[in-house]
């Protein structure tokens, strides 16, 4: 399979040009493994079983290669992580190792701070896919320099419910619809039945967790309270899971990057007050929450003839649409050095989808909308914040799944999402 450039490439570079060890880790699927092979001169794959027990028996293996030396897959033999920060102690020079995880291992290792720095690599963005030629810079906006927003795309409402669906994970995206949703079935059913007693969870009731993770799903874009999301996995059940079991999903999900909330905006510099901590819920790739939904791209939006498009349930596309951008926009705000988190006050009044957060405490602030021209109430809670915060507010988006890259009168952005890039 042709390689795709990454976003996370350059940061994987920059990082190894001044650090002797780097963590690159994400769900299972997701490139890592790739992606690391690119820079990689010698790799060490633990879910070998040969090659575990090669190194149990000579732990000189990890060390002895070419450099940079890839430990593939380190939690299936946690001691290596030990072996690399010992390696890093003993004066590793930088670009020494690339470790690989789909999941953090339950039995206690090191942490290594100070010696492995971690790297989060998700599915594939939007313009990761290269399907439109992006004209917006993500990086100008978060640097504040508010530059003139222009383009247009021919990508439809109709194109991102496919694409939502279609799934950011390299392995899954070529294949057929069919050989698609069997291959997104297949990816839960592994969660469920294996790698939950990969990490000592052993689950008694299957049906139970994929009927949280399915009404997790449902969830999508929500600040649904945990135990909503029970009851409505569990209705009319008389033996719900217990709160301490949903939590152990929750935290297991979590380990093995499944689970990709966005947490609530907690401002130390700005004086807004009253909102809530609440995190929004999302998946780490829409597709499985459609997949888990039984949704494809036809149950979204139908085109009965070729002048008119239906939107059949809007309020799950608009969830799944957000949860596409907050993808992107987290794998572009990471390589700015930024963090993503959402606002809400209390009560709902007040609601900005995306806050991107710089180490200075100014803001991007973002809203998603499935409408292809925002109205001024779409516009509404991003000028209310551009109120509150004054000069702390770098500038102000609304991301469109329309065709015209621009800047309405009051200065926020219109940027259909295709158009979105570095």
């Amino acid at each position: 399979m042709e390689y795709l450039p990454r976003i996370v490439d350059a940061e994987l570079t920059s990082a190894l040009s001044g650090l002797s060890a780097v963590s690159l880790e994400g769900p299972k699927g997701v490139g890592k493994t790739m992606t690391a092979l690119e820079l990689a001169r010698t790799a060490i794959h633990l879910d070998d079983p040969d090659e575990v027990e090669l190194l149990a028996v000579n732990r000189d293996r990890l060390t002895a290669g070419d450099r940079p030396i890839l430990v593939d897959e380190w939690q299936r033999y946690p001691y290596s992580w030990d072996l690399v920060r010992r390696a890093v102690d003993a004066g590793a020079p930088p670009g020494s190792f690339i470790l690989t995880g789909s999941a953090t291992p339950s039995q206690p290792t090191h942490s290594g701070a100070g010696r492995i720095i971690r790297l989060r690599m998700r599915p594939m963005t939007l313009d990761e896919r290269q399907l439109e030629q992006t004209t917006v810079s993500f990086a100008e906006l978060v640097h504040g320099e508010r530059p003139a927003v222009k383009g247009q795309t021919g990508m439809t409402i109709i194109d991102y419910a496919r694409e939502i669906t279609n799934s950011g994970f390299p392995g899954i995206r070529p294949l057929s619809d069919e050989h698609r949703q069997l291959a997104l079935d297949g990816y839960l059913d592994r969660i469920v039945e294996h790698d939950f007693a990969e990490l000592g969870h052993v689950v008694r009731r299957p049906v139970a967790l994929r009927s949280w993770l399915t009404a997790f799903a449902a969830a999508t874009g929500s600040t649904a309270a945990y135990e909503n999301i029970l009851d409505a996995a569990t209705p009319g059940m008389s033996n719900k899971p217990t709160r301490s079991t949903t939590s152990a999903y929750r935290d297991t999900l979590s380990r093995l990057w499944i689970i990709d909330q966005v947490s609530a905006w907690l401002p130390t510099r700005n004086p807004l007050t009253a909102l809530t901590q609440t995190p929004k819920h999302f998946l780490a790739d829409p597709a499985l929450a459609a997949r888990l939904l039984g949704v494809g791209p036809d149950r979204l939006i139908t085109q009965p003839n070729p002048g008119k498009v239906t939107v059949v349930d809007g309020t799950l596309l608009g969830a799944l649409f957000e949860n596409l951008v907050a993808l992107t926009v987290r794998v572009h705000a990471q390589t700015n050095h930024a963090r993503v988190a959402h606002l809400r006050t209390r009560g709902g009044t007040h609601e900005v989808d995306l806050i991107v957060e710089r180490d200075d405490g100014r803001v991007l602030a973002i809203e998603t909308k499935l409408a292809s021209v925002p109205t001024d109430r779409d516009a509404r809670h991003l000028n209310w914040l551009a109120s509150e915060l004054g000069d702390c507010l770098l500038d102000a988006i609304i991301i469109t799944t329309g065709t015209q890259a621009y800047r309405r009168p009051d200065g926020i952005a219109v940027v259909p999402l295709a158009l979105l890039g570095r």
